[in-house]
């Protein structure tokens, strides 16, 4: 009798484990699945912002370009058509325009001037595009301070359309119009900036690294 009750008790055990094994994959398939889910629904629909925007130019022809969509404060490196990468920013908290000392963020394409920062540290604090030697405080919580850090990176912009951001009084990189980093992160994702382009500083190192200078950078 104790050996069927032995026998009977580790068969039960068995069916036990199995049935807790496969809740437990299933469990785990969820999870994954809804990881995914919810990192496609953060990625914004590209072609559905350009049409809404009425941009006719053929994207998939670009070899690679930068896409800053100003409405949900992304930016999209774009490689032959294809999404490469996401970032969310910050644009300006003043809006879009081009007039010199409005802080605002000049709109239409630009291109990447100038790259500056190269093997500084993440948060180094650079004024006049020179690294003063500080690192910034990194602020995570949604903070506004009254300066308006550049950090980590500089991906100076020119404008090439000559009376939209190009010229007397309009000219972005006489405004000094950058894709930086900054020391308030907790802002990114909204409009923040003082008409820069604002990004988390590990991802302005990294975007650093994935474009060349004379890369086009469209704002709209």
């Amino acid at each position: 009798m104790s050996d069927n009750i032995l026998y009977n008790y580790k068969k039960k055990t068995n069916v036990t484990f199995s049935i807790f094994k496969d809740l437990l994959l299933t469990i785990f398939c969820i999870i994954i699945l809804s990881s995914c889910v919810s990192m496609s629904q953060i990625n914004p629909d590209l072609e559905g912002i350009i049409n809404k925007k009425d941009l006719s130019f053929k994207f998939r022809e670009y070899n690679s370009f930068i896409f800053v969509d100003v409405d949900s404060q992304a930016l999209f490196l774009l490689k032959k058509g294809t999404v490469h990468k996401y970032y969310k920013i910050s644009t300006s908290v003043y809006g879009t325009g081009n007039k010199e000392n409005s802080l605002m963020t000049p709109l239409g394409i630009h291109k990447v001037s100038e790259k500056i920062g190269d093997n500084l540290p993440l948060g180094a604090i650079l004024k006049g595009r020179v690294w003063t030697g500080g690192i910034a405080n990194i602020i995570t919580k949604y903070i506004d301070t009254d300066e308006d850090l550049v950090t980590s990176r500089i991906l100076w912009l020119e404008g090439t359309e000559e009376g939209l951001n190009k010229g007397p009084g309009i000219d972005s990189k006489s405004r000094y119009i950058y894709i930086h980093g900054t020391a308030e992160e907790g802002l990114i994702g909204q409009p923040a900036s003082d008409g820069c382009i604002r990004m988390y500083n590990d991802d302005v190192i990294e975007l650093f690294t994935l474009v060349p200078l004379d890369t086009e950078v469209w704002i709209y």
